[in-house]
């Protein structure tokens, strides 16, 4: 093993394993923050970039296992209904992306972090907003503008999706399958950018290719805890890891 991972311990590796497969459990029950798992426990342990190129390859498989597990037909459904928020948040996000420069990274993360953590607080004390499923086209576009237009500065464009996705009362499983579409189109950009950026190369894939192992058992663990609760519960513990997750990006945004 020191040869395949000559930059880790055997320590350090089932560490590492032990990480991503709670990333996968949680990731498998909600359907997102294995990514935020993963970087902020690994990021303790090993080196930032190695724990970048490690979360590259889970994080892309287990999105299309998660986009397909009710099969294609039911993906592209899920693609189909949710078009307009794709498609504003895709062109939010490349105008925005230019603005990388001009926007500190902090100050973003403190604007997506504290709106996140109140929100979700105010839900988990009761409060439950609604959308109406139909003729709201404006709504959804504005959201998925704003998805796009954070995820272009900062690469964060989950807290926006899940509180859309929250309010509407999706169903859990058609949730987790619009998660896994919208975060694995995401996933394969970040691949081919952190292939042409160096951080996946000959060193570093061996790492990231054997974190997809622990990511699935995980993900295969979540996913039977998730068939288990009922819609009130899976709700609940949405909320619970988005607010979990705004406090991670508060933090970040101190820290900076």
């Amino acid at each position: 093993m020191m040869s395949l991972f000559p930059m880790l311990s055997p320590e350090t590796f089932v560490i590492a394993c032990l990480v991503v497969l709670l990333a996968g459990v949680v990731k498998g029950m909600v359907g997102f923050a294995m990514p935020m798992i993963m970087i902020s426990l690994l990021g303790g342990i090993i080196s930032p970039e190695l724990a970048l190129a490690g979360l590259i390859l889970p994080t892309l498989l287990s999105n299309g296992v998660q986009a397909m597990r009710q099969g294609p037909h039911a993906a592209w459904q899920s693609l189909r209904r949710f078009k307009v928020f794709l498609l504003s948040g895709f062109a939010l996000l490349v105008v925005s992306a230019q603005m990388v420069r001009v926007l500190p990274a902090e100050v973003l993360l403190l604007l997506i972090g504290v709106p996140v953590v109140l929100f979700t607080a105010m839900q988990l004390m009761g409060w439950q907003p609604r959308l109406p499923v139909r003729g709201h086209a404006w709504v959804e576009a504005s959201i998925g503008a704003f998805a796009g237009l954070v995820g272009g500065v900062s690469g964060i464009w989950g807290p926006p999706t899940i509180l859309y996705l929250t309010a509407l009362d999706t169903p859990k499983q058609e949730q987790i399958r619009v998660q896994g579409v919208i975060y694995g189109l995401g996933a394969l950009a970040l691949f081919w950018a952190h292939v042409a950026s160096g951080v996946l190369r000959a060193e570093t894939l061996p790492f990231s290719m054997a974190m997809v192992v622990p990511a699935l058992l995980g993900m295969w663990i979540g996913f039977r805890i998730q068939d288990r609760i009922n819609q009130s519960v899976f709700r609940r513990a949405t909320l619970l890891v988005l607010f979990i997750a705004g406090l991670n990006l508060i933090r970040r945004s101190l820290l900076a």
